[in-house]
């Protein structure tokens, strides 16, 4: 069974910036196989996407995050990160990845959630 590690939320100031990281285990997961998305949600919202990282070059932002959120991945660390910067207070929200597919602009999730990482923006 896949296990999704996320990591690096936190408190941070309004104009901020954080770094989450998403590691998947075990070391036999095809990580590299698997198009991956970030998500949060919020207290009282609904999930939303946030960001996707293909296995290849292609990603996908959130309007409300587009310019400010960047995100990547290493397949030899089986993790994929997102680079958060300029943060706002509506921001804060759990966030989790996801290990699932992007095809023709539809991200397909699957069950291979992590146990989120708490991210608050506020001064």
């Amino acid at each position: 069974q896949v296990q999704l590690v996320e990591s690096g939320g936190g408190l941070v100031q309004p104009g901020g910036s954080l770094r989450l990281s998403c590691t998947a285990s075990p070391t036999k997961f095809s990580f590299d196989e698997y198009d991956m998305a970030w998500y949060r949600q919020a207290p009282g919202k609904n999930r939303e996407l946030v960001a996707v990282q293909s296995t290849g070059d292609t990603t996908y932002y959130a309007d409300s995050v587009k310019g400010r959120f960047t995100t990547s991945r290493d397949n030899a660390k089986k993790t994929v990160y997102l680079q958060m910067n300029t943060l706002k207070p509506e921001d804060t929200a759990r966030y989790y990845c996801n290990a699932g597919a992007y095809h023709r602009g539809t991200y397909y999730e699957t069950d291979n959630w992590g146990q989120g990482t708490q991210v608050t923006v506020s001064a």
